[in-house]
């Protein structure tokens, strides 16, 4: 049932609608189930969480940020990572935004893994169950290979060949 002995534990903060957080561990390899996520609590307890319950699991390097520290729920400008930019509304109503990445085949079809605006800060990443949001709109496309690659012009003659 549980499997918590390889090195891919991870510490997060679940937090759910009825806005109690939940702190823990989880396994990446594991922690999404079927009709859940699987988390070892602070205490040593597993726990299972329904999707249904759960706003957003948030990978974060503490569970206690440092004081006066806000998660920031928006970019102040165009993000510079490449990936979707979206905005995300939660069946509460609250609003965020977040980069997903722009390849098919990472999307998750239980949710999604979004990088949020400030990545360098406690929240490292987080994870949205599709039963969370009410609506998920793509603002931009940020980079990519077309970004990166210019048309080529035709060079003009200068003394006629």
């Amino acid at each position: 049932m549980w499997q918590l002995l390889t090195s891919t534990r991870k510490k997060i903060v679940v937090r759910r609608f009825d806005r109690e957080s939940v702190h823990g561990f989880v396994n990446l390899a594991t922690y999404l189930q079927p009709d859940s996520v699987e988390l070892l609590l602070v205490s040593g307890v597993p726990q299972r969480i329904p999707y249904g319950d759960i706003k957003s699991v948030a990978f974060v390097k503490d569970f206690d940020p440092p004081r006066g520290q806000t998660e920031q729920k928006a970019f102040q400008s165009r993000p510079k990572i490449e990936g979707l930019w979206v905005r995300m509304r939660y069946r509460d109503g609250e609003q965020a935004e977040g980069l997903l990445a722009n390849n098919l085949v990472q999307v998750e079809a239980k949710g999604f893994h979004v990088t949020p605006p400030n990545s360098s800060g406690n929240v490292q990443r987080l994870f949205v169950p599709r039963v969370a949001l009410e609506e998920m709109v793509v603002l931009a496309v940020v980079g990519g290979k077309a970004a990166r690659t210019k048309p080529k012009e035709e060079q003009i003659g200068l003394f006629g060949d």
